[in-house]
């Protein structure tokens, strides 16, 4: 049986990836999601409102769409809770 381990990201570390360098991911709910191969997120920014690197868990309750839009996306890692 393989063990997979994912990364543990501060916000710090996961304001690291927000498509200026390539890679692009947002968290939600605790978990980091890859997005930067996705159109919609072409430059870490998705309709002019949202930019990779930060968490969306409340930007994604006011979103036309649910979270299940994440689902398609692998993910990297968990977002520490830093509260």
């Amino acid at each position: 049986m393989a063990c997979s381990i994912k990364k543990v990201f501060t916000k710090e570390e996961l304001k690291k990836h927000d498509g200026s360098n390539g890679s692009a991911y947002v968290a939600f709910g605790g978990k980091v999601y890859d997005v930067s191969q996705s159109f919609h997120w072409r430059k870490g920014i998705h309709q002019v409102m949202h930019h990779a690197g930060c968490d969306l868990t409340e930007a994604l309750g006011r979103a036309p769409h649910g979270s299940d839009m994440l689902d398609k996306f692998p993910v990297v890692g968990e977002l520490m809770d830093s509260d």
